[in-house]
């Protein structure tokens, strides 16, 4: 199975599956000298963490780090980053019933056609389970963003069509907020309705689906490659491969299909001296490149497809007609547990696109002699 490694400088390889023996990511291309413990890592998994509240799966997996690799009294070594979480609370009994038996909404009809078989165990390699090594490897990046003064911020914008208020005017207040809360929304009286909605939603056996937002401050102007390695493309891909992610949002995204140019443009100002953007649609990206602006992500995420409703589905060694009725521990909403997934993903990015941005230019008037000739030599 390719497809399991993402970045091109800074990169991630995630493997294992959901009710196997353990999940886990190896980075590699992290720089040598990162301050980095496991503690940095074990709290944005404890953020993804399953059973921590009634917004989410029962399951009560621990999901402790444990690093392989990579790090040598508290930094980094520049060498790959081996880290593994082991599975403690997988309960594969509820899945024998669809060994043979496609979920609707789910991967097991694709992954079959694909590979002529699968792990039928939670999902195999397309659970959600996958992403503990994503968030894991999104610590490191944001480790080395934080040096750099980029913060990024993931917040729940919508649940169940239930929007809410956010001005993001103070960043730590709009993290606090939204962590406060089992629905990660920094709006508490929307977050309020969010819970009620789903507690309704889910004693009626079914599920709900929201609008993910993550912002990125601090990114110097200047990131990302023109045409093909786009900023904007590479986030759109990083936030896609999520699963349950069914479309992203740049700056206005849709809504900027609705506006006229005169009103899409974001005027460029002169603020003490300093080039800012009065606006920003754009969200932070033009051109593929990051203009210094605040840059916004948001991500649809679709119904969680585990509900306990009746669904049709076929038999595949039957080839008949059949209903199941999906058993097991699965999140009502899957928008709160995938804000930390999220953050990960634009973080992984953000950091390879640092890196790639160090060789695209030399200093002016730097390398003009050869300092290893006497006298020196010309270069060129």
């Amino acid at each position: 199975m390719s497809g399991n490694t993402f970045g091109t400088i800074f990169r991630i390889t995630t493997w294992g599956e959901s009710h196997g023996r353990a999940v886990g990511v190896v980075v590699d291309g992290c720089p040598a000298g990162l301050d980095l413990a496991a503690e940095d890592i074990q709290r944005e998994l404890d953020r993804r963490r399953p059973g921590q509240s009634r917004a989410s799966t029962q399951r009560m997996e621990e999901d402790r780090v444990e690093v392989l690799s990579g790090i040598f009294e508290g930094q980094t070594t520049g060498t790959p980053i081996s880290m593994v979480v082991w599975n403690k609370d997988a309960n594969s009994s509820a899945y024998d019933a669809l060994r043979s038996k496609p979920r609707p909404g789910h991967a097991d009809y694709a992954y079959q056609m694909k590979f002529g078989l699968r792990d039928h165990r939670g999902g195999g390699r397309a659970s959600a389970r996958e992403t503990v090594g994503r968030v894991a490897a999104g610590a490191v990046a944001k480790k080395l963003l934080f040096r750099e003064g980029i913060v990024i911020v993931g917040y729940v914008a919508e649940l169940g069509g239930i929007g809410a208020k956010i001005v993001p005017s103070d960043w730590d207040e709009l993290r606090a907020t939204a962590e406060s809360n089992p629905v990660r929304c920094p709006d508490l009286v929307a977050a309020q309705k969010m819970l009620l909605l789903l507690d309704k939603v889910r004693a009626e056996g079914d599920s709900l689906g929201g609008i993910v937002e993550i912002l990125a401050k601090g990114v110097p102007p200047g990131l990302g490659e023109p045409v093909f390695d786009k900023l904007d493309a590479d986030l759109a891909k990083a936030l896609m491969s999520i699963g349950a992610v069914k479309a992203v949002e740049i700056g206005a995204g849709l809504e900027s299909a609705r506006l006229r140019g005169s009103v899409m443009n974001d005027p460029i100002i002169l603020r003490k001296g300093k080039i800012e953007f009065e606006s920003n649609n754009a969200g932070g990206i033009l051109g593929g490149i990051s203009t210094g602006a605040p840059i916004v992500c948001r991500i649809a995420v679709k119904p969680t497809p585990s509900i306990a409703k009746r669904q049709r589905t076929v038999d595949l060694l039957s080839g008949d007609q059949s209903e199941i009725e999906i058993q097991g521990r699965h999140d009502p909403a899957i928008p709160p547990r995938i804000v930390p997934v999220a953050e990960a993903m634009v973080a992984l990015v953000l950091a390879d696109h640092l890196l790639r941005d160090r060789t695209a230019r030399v200093e002016a008037g730097q390398g003009e002699t050869c300092p290893t000739l006497p006298g020196g030599h010309p270069c060129g």
